[in-house]
């Protein structure tokens, strides 16, 4: 993470000017190791099935998901873009107990602004998540 204002330093990202942590950094089995068993929490008692981040950032009181989709063709990427309501809504089940909020994040290619992707990418914000195209901004992300 190369930014002027902050630094990552292990999982944590620090803000260079204070030298204090503002957000942990969770990857695929890290969430359910070192944010849920780390604090006492079974995942297996409020999900039926482990879902993997490719990325998760907690800053604050929210717990953004960010799930990577880039490909150069059609294929089945096409549908997995239509399942984050359900995603976002386990992701809220499993960090309830610790009271955290739950965003939703895709991170896509130039690949999905063809207009095909049209009615998908609406859907995606009409359920309450959202997308970005190559990289997110640090103030999506409460940074």
């Amino acid at each position: 993470m190369e930014h002027p204002r902050y630094a990552l330093h292990g999982d944590t990202v620090v803000d260079r000017a204070t030298t204090l942590p503002v957000g942990v950094l969770f990857e695929k089995n890290k969430l359910y190791k070192n944010l849920l068993a780390a604090r006492g929490i079974d995942y297996t008692q409020l999900v039926s099935k482990r879902l993997l981040p490719d990325g998760a950032v907690l800053v604050g009181g929210t717990l953004y998901i960010i799930e990577k989709k880039f490909q150069a063709g059609s294929g089945s990427v096409d549908e997995k873009l239509q399942t984050c309501h359900f995603k976002k809504r386990q992701y809220e089940k499993l960090v309830a107990p610790l009271g955290l909020r739950v965003e939703f994040y895709y991170l896509l290619n130039d690949w999905f602004r063809d207009p095909s992707y049209r009615d998908v990418l609406e859907y995606i914000e009409e359920v309450g998540c959202r997308y970005f195209f190559k990289e997110i901004p640090l103030e999506e992300l409460g940074l």
